[in-house]
C-alpha cells in the first residue's frame, strides 16, 4: 500500500484545488463474454460513475472496444474523445483520451501505431497484435495553457515491441513538442518500475508516483479480477515532463469494489497537478 505525504512537496494553502488538472489512465478491460460475471455488462456501470465522481479532466483509457467507447460516451456526457482503434475502419481497441469539453479544447490529434509503419495499420516488431499510441495537443478553455497528452497500451508479449514502441513514443514527443509544453504520457506499459522499457523513459520524463507529494492506494494496478489475492504488478503509469513544468500534488491508485468485485482487471491510476 503507498500513503505518504512529504510536508516539504505538499503545499495545500499556496494552491486552490478546483485549478489543478486531473488526468487519469485506466485499462477498462475490453468487452469478452467469457469473462461470464466480469464482462463489461456486469461492471459498465460501475466503472463509468467511478469516472463521474472521480471527474478527470484527461482519462486515458486501454482496451476500449468500440461498443465500449459507445458506453463511454453516453456515460460520460460532457466528454468528448479522440482516437482510431487499432485494427482500422473504427475497429478494434482503441487508446482513447477522453477529456472534459467544458474546461478543454482540442488544437491537435492524431494515431499512429508502434511499428515500422507508423502511419498505417500495422503490427511491429516481435508483438502479438496491432498497438496504437493515440496523442494530442489540449488547451485550457479558461487561460488557453496547452499541454500535451499520449496514451498508449504497449505489447503484452514481444518485449522487442516494447523497446521499440517506446523509442517511437519518445521521437514522436521530441518532435511535436517544439514548444516545450507539458508532456503527460499514460497507459499500459504491460512492464514493471524495475524494467528497461521504464528505465529508458526516465532520462526525458518523471515517474508521477515517484515525484507526487501525495501518495494514497495500491502499489500495484493489475488484479487480474482476483479480489482474494494481493495486487502486486504495478504495469500502469502516468509520466509527467521533468519539473518544473509539471507540479505533481497527488497520486493515487484506486482499489474499488463492489461486493467483492472490481470494475476492471486494472486498477485506474490518477493524479492532481499543477502546469507550469
Amino acid at each position: 500500500m503507498v500513503l505518504g505525504c512529504n510536508p516539504k512537496l505538499y503545499q495545500p494553502e499556496s494552491r486552490n484545488d478546483n485549478d489543478s488538472l486531473k488526468v487519469m489512465t485506466y485499462n477498462i478491460r475490453l468487452d469478452l463474454a467469457s469473462d461470464g460475471e466480469n464482462a463489461w455488462p456486469n461492471r459498465k456501470d460501475f466503472l463509468n460513475t467511478q469516472v463521474l465522481f472521480l471527474s478527470p479532466d484527461i482519462l486515458g483509457v486501454q482496451e476500449a472496444r468500440p461498443n465500449q467507447i459507445s458506453d463511454l460516451n453516453v456515460a460520460l456526457p460532457d466528454y468528448k474523445f479522440i482516437g482510431e482503434g487499432r485494427d482500422g475502419n473504427g475497429e478494434g481497441e482503441f487508446s482513447a483520451i477522453y477529456y472534459n469539453s467544458k474546461t478543454l479544447k482540442v488544437e491537435e490529434q492524431h494515431t499512429f501505431w508502434l511499428s515500422l509503419t507508423p502511419s498505417i495499420v500495422s503490427k511491429g516488431w516481435d508483438a502479438a497484435y496491432p498497438r496504437v499510441c493515440t496523442y494530442g495537443l489540449f488547451s485550457s478553455v479558461e487561460n488557453d495553457e496547452k499541454f500535451w497528452v499520449f496514451n498508449t497500451h504497449l505489447d503484452h508479449v514481444g518485449s522487442e515491441a516494447q523497446h521499440q514502441g517506446i523509442k517511437l513514443i519518445l521521437q514522436k514527443i521530441a518532435s511535436e513538442n517544439t514548444e516545450n509544453y507539458p508532456v503527460f504520457l499514460m497507459g499500459d506499459f504491460n512492464v514493471e518500475p524495475n524494467s528497461d522499457v521504464v528505465a529508458e523513459l526516465l532520462p526525458t520524463l518523471s515517474d508521477a508516483k515517484e515525484v507526487a507529494a501525495v501518495k494514497f492506494g495500491a502499489d500495484g494496478t493489475f488484479n487480474g479480477f482476483n479480489y482474494s489475492e494481493p495486487v502486486t504488478r504495478r504495469i500502469d503509469y502516468i509520466f509527467v515532463s521533468k519539473t518544473p513544468h509539471v507540479k505533481v500534488h497527488k497520486y493515487a491508485v484506486f482499489s474499488s469494489a463492489i461486493d467483492f468485485k472490481f470494475p476492471s482487471d486494472h486498477f485506474p491510476v490518477y493524479i492532481e497537478v499543477d502546469l507550469k
